[in-house]
């Protein structure tokens, strides 16, 4: 019977620790999600660029970088790259709210679980 006591106390002053460490590491991955969403708008941005300029200077090798159809064309590009953007900016947004919300679903499950075996 003492046995179980401290063995239960020692897991009731553990806990708060534990609640700590998972605390700590959804800010880490929430962090780590911002950094890799940085990146890889960079990158897209680099990317698109690069489309645009490649698109730009086929244009120019045609003879047709003042004329309406090729303006045309480079702001279609222009336009779908930003909609790229947008569209993965919202696709990681909800990636990251439903992982977040199946994280809480997961404590709240533990949590009582907890309390049913209590």
């Amino acid at each position: 019977m003492k046995k179980t006591v401290m063995t239960l106390s020692a897991i009731l002053l553990a806990a708060p620790v534990f609640a700590a460490t998972t605390h700590a590491t959804d800010d880490t991955v929430a962090a780590a999600h911002k950094g890799e969403n940085t990146a890889k708008e960079k990158l897209h941005q680099a990317q698109d660029k690069g489309s645009e300029l490649k698109l730009k200077s086929k244009h120019a090798a045609e003879g047709k970088s003042n004329s309406t159809s090729s303006k045309v064309s480079e702001g279609s590009q222009k336009a779908w790259n930003k909609t790229k953007q947008g569209t993965e900016k919202g696709w990681d947004a909800t990636k990251e709210g439903t992982e977040k919300g199946w994280n809480k679903t997961k404590e709240g499950a533990q949590s009582l679980k907890k309390k049913v075996s209590e």
